[in-house]
């Protein structure tokens, strides 16, 4: 049996609230599951401490037993300092879009020319 450690989604429309569940990997996601093993409240403050709450016992336990983690529940173990932090690389994420890379390349030509217009000036006070 494939097992994963993942998120289902509970709380009502526009008010998530979700438990960190032990499940098999062919159930659905607010599906069965095999054991509750912590929750996430994403409308708490980050830094508040009941915004992420989990069995870290039992998710080592599920862990040793095979267990695959999700994105999500592995950057909360991260977090806890239960699994190493892994390198993610998306190198396309952080690139601009075509018309803002070309309103950076005008506003870096402008502000060259004005550079330039401004130093001249200044070098031939300094001649004289």
């Amino acid at each position: 049996m494939a097992m994963k450690i993942r998120l289902a989604r509970g709380g009502s429309k526009k008010r998530p609230f979700y438990r960190i569940v032990a499940a098999d990997s062919r159930m659905p996601r607010d599906g069965r599951f095999i054991e509750k093993l912590g929750t996430y409240n994403p409308l708490l403050p980050k830094d508040s401490e009941e915004r992420v709450q989990m069995n870290v016992e039992r998710v080592q336990y599920w862990l040793g037993e095979g267990a695959q983690v999700t994105d999500r529940v592995s950057r909360f173990l991260e977090a806890a300092g239960i699994v190493a932090k892994k390198e993610r690389s998306n190198p396309k994420k952080a690139v601009p879009g075509k018309k803002a890379q070309e309103r950076a390349e005008e506003k870096a030509s402008k502000a060259a020319a004005a550079a330039e217009a401004a130093a001249a000036p200044a070098e031939e006070a300094a001649a004289e």
